[in-house]
């Protein structure tokens, strides 16, 4: 069995759910938020086994895309104020972090 954590952009991650439950996959989402851009991310918990670990990988590069965004920078904190950038950036966002683990046992009650 294994465990594959996936932390995608929110924008992603109600096609994500779709498409997994489309392919019998089980997946709990936790409401995360990223520490580079400080915004709201979904975070997949999805036990499987051996066999099907590709798929979900599949799954998961098919429906979480990188895309360029524009985002404001935030302004320094008491840092030097003459080299802080006041307009937005464009930025790629987007995409999936996958971690996947080993799981010893696995049940549903």
């Amino acid at each position: 069995m294994k465990m594959i954590m996936a932390v995608v952009q929110d924008k992603d991650s109600n096609r994500l759910m779709n498409a997994l439950v489309e392919n019998n996959f089980r997946a709990t989402k936790l409401a995360s938020t990223g520490g580079f851009l400080k915004s709201g991310n979904t975070t997949f918990m999805i036990g499987t086994e051996d066999i099907r670990v590709q798929k979900a990988m599949d799954i998961i590069k098919d429906n979480c895309q990188h895309r360029q965004q524009l985002v404001a920078p935030v302004s320094p904190m008491g840092g030097n104020a003459d080299s802080y950038v006041p307009y937005p950036v464009e930025v790629e966002v987007g995409g999936a972090t996958v971690f996947v683990l080993p799981i010893e046992q696995f049940h549903q009650f």
